[in-house]
C-alpha cells in the first residue's frame, strides 16, 4: 500500500459514523450560525443573506460528499485487495487444486457414460416415446383452447363444471406473433 493512502483503522478503533442526515442537518445548523453571526445591518439585501446562507450550506455538503467519496474509494480499494488476497489463497491451495482435478476427471467420466447411455435402445425408444407424447400434448392443448374460447364467448365464463359437479377454472391467453416480413 503507498504511504500517501490511509489505512482502514482496526475494527476495535472504529466509531460510529454520522448518518448523512445528521451531518446535513449540522452543515445546515453550521451555516445558521454563520448567517446569525453576521451583522444583519449591513448592506446585504435579504436576498443576498440567503444566497450566501446558500453557499455556505452548500460548500459544507460539498465538503461530507467529498468526505464520503474518499472514504467509498478506500474501502473499495480495501475490498478489492482482500478479495485478490482470498483468491491467491484458493489459486495456490495444493489440495484444493488436486480436487478441482479430480472433480473435472469425474464430471468428464458421468458426461462420457451420459453419452454411451444416450445410444442404447431403451433410451432411444424412451426418447421416441416422449416426442409421441409431446406432440399428441400439444394437439390436445390446441383443441381444448379452441373449445374454452368459444365457450367463454357463449357464455362470459372462465370455469365449467365438470360431470362429478366441481367446477374447472381456465385462462384466456393472447399471444404476439412475429411481424410478417414484407
Amino acid at each position: 500500500m503507498a504511504d500517501d493512502q490511509k489505512a482502514l483503522p482496526d475494527a476495535d478503533e472504529t466509531q460510529a459514523l454520522e448518518s448523512g442526515e445528521d451531518l446535513a442537518a449540522k452543515a445546515l445548523s453550521a451555516a445558521d450560525d454563520t448567517a446569525l453571526l453576521s451583522d444583519p445591518s449591513d448592506d446585504m439585501s435579504d436576498e443576498e443573506l440567503e444566497s450566501d446562507k446558500l453557499a455556505v450550506t452548500l460548500g459544507h455538503l460539498q465538503s461530507i460528499l467529498e468526505r464520503y467519496a474518499t472514504e467509498l474509494e478506500t474501502v473499495s480499494n480495501s475490498i478489492k485487495e482482500k478479495r485478490e488476497s482470498m483468491k491467491s489463497v484458493f489459486d495456490n491451495d495444493s489440495t484444493l487444486a488436486e480436487k478441482s482435478e479430480e472433480a473435472q476427471k469425474f464430471a468428464k467420466e458421468a458426461k462420457e457414460r451420459k453419452a454411451q447411455l444416450q445410444g442404447d435402445q431403451t433410451v432411444i425408444a424412451i426418447k421416441n416415446s416422449l416426442a409421441e407424447l409431446s406432440e399428441q400434448k400439444k394437439e390436445i392443448e390446441e383443441t381444448i383452447s379452441n373449445h374454452l374460447l368459444n365457450y367463454y364467448k357463449m357464455t362470459n365464463s372462465k370455469s365449467f363444471d365438470t360431470s362429478d359437479g366441481d367446477q374447472w377454472d381456465f385462462d384466456i391467453r393472447a399471444k404476439v406473433k412475429p411481424r410478417r416480413k414484407s
